[in-house]
């Protein structure tokens, strides 16, 4: 078994040099490295950023316009008559926005961008939100019955927009499935992550890797997995209803005590954060570059916006217009990142552990993100309520990693649907996913890898997805556009329909 183990740590060693070589391009080089704060940025936030910002000008800043409308789309009792509303497919897309990266992500920023990066976050996320309605009407637009459901996402409006070959949404939607069951792995380790932190602030200790508590866990998960995904989207969904306000309130009350109780240090939050932002202190590098490049990566991957990934949650919701859909999951991008990721962001300025310097400690922990995350909690909370208080952050952190698995499979098996709607062929999706995958996470966690070979294979599959995405986007925007137009110019009609003939010059499957 130990062979085994150790060719699993060989091989996400091999992928971490790929990987790490293709999310820092350009950046190798000589030249563009000399280009002052540009050269910090790699491709991929450029692309994602830049692409933020131009979707933002042309919608003549739809983000701030969303507030209001989303609100007021998923408090809507609009009768669903495909079994998803509005509400259930914001929580869906939630559940995959909403994961481990809000917390170990932010956190990572910080401590190499400084407190700055998450200025640059709050940035990206405001750009992100105008990428994430766009790629969501896309999915509604182009979305397709499915007996009493609908089914849609990238595989589905690349195809119509790519010239409407067959093949296209076929390596599309592999292409998203390989994304989504390789984002397993990393999501299981999470979960044990936070079942470690339960166990030894309740219990005073960590149980060991391969010890008969990690394989009875690891049996456990793959059954719970199991039992949920075999139940199909409906299932799914009930559960996520739950789940996901539970994890997201739950964490949002347990931040917010702690701003309460250390409420004199809110003028130091805001002063640290937009000081550092464009004047980052020696310590974090000292240099614009890595705080934007931090704060923009770490921002755009959580938030998930311009990868394609949430639209096939967008696709499911049964709306009266597309752009319905879009509000909506903009709105997550703002819950996201503005809150849940800003709330992070309080817990570890607070607590500014780089302060007094000590560089011996800092250098130690600084990479050990839960760990830093936790040894803030602790400079936070009375001596009184640590363990309970860091107790409840892992049930959240393991209930953000469990959703975003359950995500990754569900997306993945409505991916599917593109290449075959046989029961046979989505049933061999959900195997893979809760019986081959997630199993696959739980044997690299008693392999005993790092997080951050884990780490490698995910940020290399976010990478695809956009380079995929992207391109797609900017040929779809104009179809975005019109639907815009007509959506700002009838929504106060009680009436309010859509025929994609007459506004777009495009017959789709469902709006007609």
């Amino acid at each position: 078994m130990n062979e085994f183990f150790n060719a699993v740590n060989e091989m996400f060693d091999g992928i971490r040099i790929f990987s790490d070589y293709i999310w820092a391009f350009p950046t190798q080089f000589t030249w563009y490295a000399s280009i002052p704060i540009l050269g910090e940025l790699a491709m991929p936030i450029i692309v994602l950023f830049a692409v933020g910002i131009f979707f933002t000008f042309k919608t003549r800043f739809i983000a701030l316009m969303s507030f209001k409308r989303s609100v007021r789309i998923i408090l809507s009792k609009q009768p669903s008559k495909n079994g998803v509303s509005s509400l259930s497919a914001f929580m869906l897309g939630l559940a995959m926005r909403v994961g481990p990266g809000n917390i170990v992500g932010v956190t990572g920023a910080i401590a190499v961008g400084g407190p700055g990066a998450l200025f640059w976050m709050w940035v990206a996320a405001f750009f992100g939100m105008t990428t994430a309605f766009m790629e969501a009407v896309l999915a509604q637009i182009f979305k397709e019955r499915k007996e009493d459901q609908f089914v849609g996402g990238l595989p589905f409006y690349g195809k119509r927009l790519l010239g409407n070959a067959r093949w296209i949404g076929v390596f599309l939607s592999i292409a998203f499935i390989v994304y989504a069951l390789f984002n397993i792995p990393a999501q299981t380790f999470n979960v044990f992550s936070a079942i470690d932190q339960i166990s030894e602030n309740v219990a005073g200790q960590k149980f060991e890797r391969q010890s008969f508590f990690s394989y009875g866990v690891s049996i456990i998960l793959i059954l719970s997995s199991a039992l949920l995904i075999f139940g199909g989207m409906p299932r799914v969904i009930r559960y996520v209803n739950i789940l996901v306000p539970f994890k997201a309130g739950l964490f949002f009350i347990i931040s917010i005590s702690l701003v309460l109780i250390n409420l004199p240090l809110i003028p130091y939050f805001f002063k640290v954060v937009f000081t550092e932002a464009f004047n980052p202190s020696a310590i974090f590098g000292g240099s614009v570059g890595v705080a934007i490049a931090q704060g923009v990566k770490r921002g755009l991957m959580s938030n998930e916006a311009g990868q394609g990934t949430i639209t096939m949650a967008a696709a499911l919701a049964d709306t009266k217009h597309p752009c319905e859909q879009g509000f909506v999951q903009s709105f997550g991008v703002f819950i996201d990142t503005i809150v849940i990721c800003t709330l992070t962001g309080f817990v570890v300025i607070f607590a500014h552990l780089w302060e007094p310097l000590d560089v011996t400690f800092w250098d130690n922990i600084k990479d050990k993100r839960i760990e830093l995350y936790l040894e803030s909690i602790k400079t936070l909370t009375p001596d009184s309520f640590e363990r309970f208080v860091k107790t409840l952050i892992a049930i959240c952190y393991g209930l953000f990693a469990f959703t975003t698995l359950l995500g990754m499979i569900s997306f993945a098996e409505i991916s599917a649907n593109y290449i075959s709607r046989k029961k046979q062929f989505i049933l061999m999706i959900r195997i893979l996913g809760a019986c081959v995958f997630v199993p696959f996470g739980a044997i690299t966690v008693l392999a005993k890898l790092e997080l951050g070979n884990l780490w490698n294979i995910t940020d290399l599959t976010n990478l695809m997805m956009v380079y995929l995405n992207v391109p797609i986007l900017l040929i779809g925007a104009p179809l975005v556009y019109k639907a815009l137009k007509h959506y700002l110019a009838h929504e106060k009609n009680e009436r309010l329909s859509f025929d994609s003939k007459k506004e777009l010059g495009v017959e789709t499957d469902y709006w007609k």
